[in-house]
Order: structure tokens, then sequence, then C-alpha cells
């Protein structure tokens, strides 16, 4: 009677550990969780009890996997999905595929990724990194700010995106940069690659003589890959412009724009390198070209804590109030 009442429990305690995949070291030890990729030597491994382990891919004797993963050997070669990995000799992993098993060498796998499905439930990712720098001194005073947010949620065929950023440096009472931008952008999938963009954008400045930008845009776009190392995507957009100017002026104009948004998770997601940015061509002569772009790394000190280094470019090139900026910041993040 008493086993009858507890088998219950215990069944529901083993439920979330009945599909773990678990990793055997060289050492003899024997470590439980969920593989999240392989990648740069590095197999990282996240568990209930330490968080994400980045594992050296050299000191695995085997391992163990039943649901899917995409398994790539060779730099040019193409991703295998594995329907499951199950332990081999030391050194091997037995691959079981559609057509059949096979014995891999765990030195000829350069990459493991676990694959995201099309249609997934809603899934929140983002991050926000601050820089703040306040200096008192007998020669001068100087306050520099400067904060960032990038939010993405997705369900189903919808993604939102939303960016901001305010930027403050203050030096003696002089201040040379004040401004902040927002935009929000929503995507629509037609299949797992393709596409539509909707976006809006605001900018303003209290320095500068452009003193605001406003853009609504729309177009297609193209999302190259999105997993553990990263995500890649290119969105073409016409765009129609508004800028307003210090002297009270303003002019109003089309433009078509590309927009890229790359990042590339390195050492088993210690190291982020990132980019995004948009360039555009006015139609009617308004304007030469416009460009606004950054470039960083982060560096993840805990799972959800990182340093950050940045360094980013506004420019608007044969209009009035012709601009050239460019800002380098350090700072923290948090990435969830």
């Amino acid at each position: 009677m008493r086993f009858s009442r507890v088998l219950p429990f215990a069944l529901l305690w083993c439920a979330p550990f009945a599909n773990a995949d678990t990793v055997w070291l060289k050492n003899g030890d024997r470590l439980t969780g969920t593989i999240k990729l392989l990648d740069s030597k590095k197999l990282l491994l996240q568990t209930e009890y330490g968080g994400d382990m980045p594992l050296a891919w050299d000191k695995i004797k085997t391992l163990q996997r039943d649901t899917p993963i995409l398994i790539q050997r060779g730099a040019h070669e193409q991703n295998v999905e594995a329907q499951s990995l199950k332990p081999g000799d030391d050194g091997y992993v037995v691959m079981q595929t559609q057509e059949g098993a096979r014995t891999l060498a765990l030195a000829s796998i350069t990459q493991i990724v676990s694959p995201k499905p099309f249609l997934r439930d809603l899934s929140w990712k983002g991050n926000v990194d601050v820089g703040l720098d306040y200096i008192n001194a007998s020669s001068a005073d100087t306050e520099d700010y400067n904060i960032d947010f990038k939010t993405q949620a997705r369900h189903g065929l919808w993604r939102h995106n939303a960016t901001g950023s305010y930027n403050r440096y203050e030096s003696d009472d002089s201040v040379s940069t004040h401004n902040y931008s927002l935009e929000y952008a929503l995507d629509r999938f037609f299949n797992e690659k393709l596409f539509w963009q909707g976006r809006l954008e605001y900018t303003r400045d209290w320095v500068e003589e452009l003193s605001s930008q406003r853009v609504i845009g729309t177009g297609p776009g193209y999302q190259f890959w999105d997993n553990e190392l990263g995500a890649f995507s290119m969105t073409g957009l016409i765009n129609q412009n508004r800028f307003e100017f210090t002297d009270g002026g303003s002019a109003e104009f089309l433009s078509a724009n590309l927009k890229w948004d790359y990042s590339r998770n390195l050492y088993g997601q210690t190291v982020q390198f990132f980019t995004t940015g948009e360039i555009g061509r006015p139609f009617d002569g308004i304007a030469d070209l416009t460009f606004d772009g950054e470039v960083g790394v982060r560096y993840k000190i805990t799972n959800w804590a990182s340093l950050n280094l940045k360094a980013s470019q506004a420019y608007i090139g044969g209009a009035p109030g012709d601009a050239n900026k460019t800002e380098y910041t350090a700072g923290f993040g948090i990435t969830w």
C-alpha cells in the first residue's frame, strides 16, 4: 500500500530527467543535462545544478541524447540531423539517422546545434547594456551615460523586435552628446526563412543640427539562421523619412534601405560578436547616403551578466545638417 502511494510521486520527480542528455568524461565523471551546442571545441551542457557548463571536447569520452540534434563534420560539410545519439567506445558515439546507425569519432565532429522548430511557443530573448562614468576632478567634471536595450519575442509566425538607446556626455557643464532613439519592428514569417517587416523609428537629438528623425518602413526580409550559435538576418525596406532641424526647417523623402542584424557566439557562448545597422539611399536627392550601425563584443561572466565593448557610427551625407558621429562605449550588460 505504501509503495503504491510513493510510486506516482517518484515517477513525477523522475519525469524531468527522463529525456536528459548524458555526457561521460574521460576522467570517469558522468554529467546529465541538455546539450545545447558544440562550437570552438567547447560542448555547452545546460544543467539544473550548475547552469551552462562549457566542457572541453577532447576531455569527453562519449555521450547520449534521445532527441534530434544537428551534427556537422568538417567546416564545409552540411549539417546532418541525428534522431538520437547513443554512447560508443572511448572517443566514439553512435549516430542514429533515418538511413540507419553510424559510428562517428568524436574528433571528426566540429559542430553540434539543437534544432529550433519553425512553429514554436512564445520565446523571448534580449539584452540591456549600461555604461556609466562620472569623474569629479580639479581639472574637469565629466559625466558619461550610455544605455542600450534590445529585445525580441516570437510566437508562431510573428516576431516582435524592440530596440532603444540613450546617450549623454557632459564635461564642465558643456554637453557634447545628448540623444535617444527607439525602434519597433514586427515580422510576419511565411516560412522558416522568409518574412515581411513593418517598422517605426524615432530619434531625438538635443545637440546636433538634425534634431529629430522619424522613419516608417516596410519590406521583405530573410533569416539566414537563428540558433544557439547566433542569428543573421537581412531586410530590404522602403522608408518614409522625416527630418527636423534646429532652425525650424524640415524635410520629407523616401529611401531604399538595407538592414542587417548579425550575432555569433564563440567558445561555448562565452564570447559574442555582433553587428547591427542600416544603410540607405534617398530617392529624391535630398541626401546622398544614410548610415547607422554598430559593432561590438560581449564577454559572458555569468549565465546572465556580461561585459561589452561597442563602436557605433551615424552618418548622413549631402543633406542640411550633415552628420558624421562615432561613439565608443564599454560597460556592463544583462542578457536573457
